[in-house]
């Protein structure tokens, strides 16, 4: 084997090893939650890094306290009107700021780009006062406008970049057929926007589903509570003593529905992605 093959060699091997380090890092902490969570409260503190039994407990656990499984419809609820509201804003948005010409156009883009980068904790105080006024305290629509309004500005940031690249004939083919822009947004630039939408769309769904600050601030009651705060709140018997087979369990339980939705849409996600990169 000559030297440059020998180079070639460890490069491949060089980047294999790093893609495992890194899969590594990303994916024990969940299997070692999983793993956990299916473990008899027994064993908990054993460290193990292989099952030697089933033990489905800790999910029979959270499962039987209705508060949690309310908590879970409650999130939901939440997450896919914020995804419902967010897309349908943004796709309008995105369509009056990347294809129509208005003084001030580029101002709008920086304002909402500069709202996007307020943390949750400066406005904490301000928008709780929002929800009171509107009577939203202890309600879903209390999370749902406080979500909306942290998510829909990297909506309409990535639909504009997207909606600039489309091709200019396909508005004036239909302006020349005499659509109006609702139908050009909904017949002509809906279909090819999927793999942004689908982005946005589930970065949206994981950010209010994942939410804690304002899950903790703007609901009262067990009823209302979504599923971050639902965790956070699973106490033992005793005050000092956490039931971390269940708290696993709950966190599991959770995590998994986001896994899947990535799987599903990873295709489109990584073509929302670089959508705008260049220019075809």
């Amino acid at each position: 084997m000559n030297p440059y093959q020998l180079i070639k060699l460890a490069k491949r091997v060089g980047l294999y090893a790093l893609i495992a380090v890194v899969m590594v890092y990303a994916i024990f902490p969940f299997y070692y939650a999983v793993i956990t969570s299916l473990k008899p409260s027994s064993e908990l503190f054993r460290v193990d890094f292989w099952l030697s039994s089933l033990d489905f407990s800790n999910y029979v656990a959270i499962f039987s306290e209705g508060s949690f499984v309310r908590a879970i419809f409650n999130s939901i609820l939440v997450a896919v009107s914020v995804v419902a509201i967010a897309l349908l804003l943004g796709i309008t948005a995105s369509y009056a700021l990347g294809r129509v010409r208005f003084r001030g156009r580029t101002t709008v883009m920086l304002t909402i780009l500069g709202v996007s980068m307020f943390p949750q904790v400066a406005v904490l105080s301000g928008l709780f006062e929002v929800i009171r006024t509107l009577n939203l305290y202890n309600n879903p629509g209390g999370l749902i406008l406080s979500y909306t309004i942290f998510t829909l500005p990297f909506t309409v940031w990535v639909l504009t970049t997207f909606m600039r690249q489309l091709p200019m004939e396909l508005e004036e083919a239909a302006i020349m057929d005499g659509a109006t822009p609702w139908v050009t947004i909904t017949r002509v630039f809906l279909p090819l926007m999927w793999p942004a939408m689908a982005t946005t769309g589930l970065l949206a769904f994981i950010a209010a589903w994942n939410e804690f600050l304002f899950a903790l601030t703007f609901t009262l009651t067990d009823d209302q509570r979504t599923v971050p705060v639902a965790i956070a709140l699973i106490s033992g018997g005793s005050q000092h003593e956490l039931p971390w087979g269940p708290i696993m369990a709950a966190s599991v339980t959770v995590t998994v529905p986001l896994v899947i939705l990535v799987m599903i849409f990873q295709r489109r996600i990584v073509s929302g992605l670089t959508a705008g990169a260049v220019k075809g």
